[in-house]
């Protein structure tokens, strides 16, 4: 599946306007960037990094907690696992931009 990232949360590892492929149902490990279904509004998704797993979920994080608009984790607490969509695999645009790591690698 295809996400494009909107709002800066996310940002530096994302920004605005970059193109993420996300493998669905993929296993998650503390440091991905994950896709999840907004708790409370299952029609909106959120591109977040996976913090560490709360017994049957995940607590999902901001890297840029201060900007506009951010909610995460802090803000909803603990995310189930039936709402992590997937894992994100790669961004491929723009191209210029390199590899997305996890965290602390």
């Amino acid at each position: 599946m295809r996400v494009r990232v909107e709002g800066e949360s996310m940002s530096p590892a994302l920004r605005p306007g970059d193109w993420l492929v996300v493998r669905r149902r993929a296993r998650v490990r503390p440091g991905d960037v994950v896709v999840a279904r907004l708790p409370g509004d299952s029609a909106t998704m959120i591109v977040k990094r996976a913090a560490w797993a709360d017994g049957d979920g995940w607590w999902l994080e901001s890297d840029n907690q201060r900007a506009p608009g951010r909610r995460d984790s802090w803000d909803f607490g603990a995310v189930s696992a039936s709402l992590v969509v997937g894992r994100v695999l790669f961004r491929y645009w723009p191209p210029r931009r390199g590899a997305l790591r996890r965290a602390g690698h």
